[in-house]
């Protein structure tokens, strides 16, 4: 059984709306690729700050 591994981004938005255009984009890259697109989600943090994080699959 494979463990689904996180990576969180480095960086922590103040707007859900710049965490979804960094989500957007992550989405984007693996589009046309000949990878397995990763699930990619926004975790809401304290005090309305958000975080992107998405899954590696070795």
């Amino acid at each position: 059984m494979k463990i689904t591994r996180w990576i969180y981004w480095k960086q922590i938005f103040q707007s859900k709306f710049q965490a979804s255009c960094l989500k957007a984009k992550l989405e984007d890259n693996w589009h046309n690729g000949y990878e397995i697109p990763p699930w990619v989600e926004i975790r809401q943090l304290a005090e309305e700050k958000y975080v992107v994080r998405y899954t590696f699959d070795e």
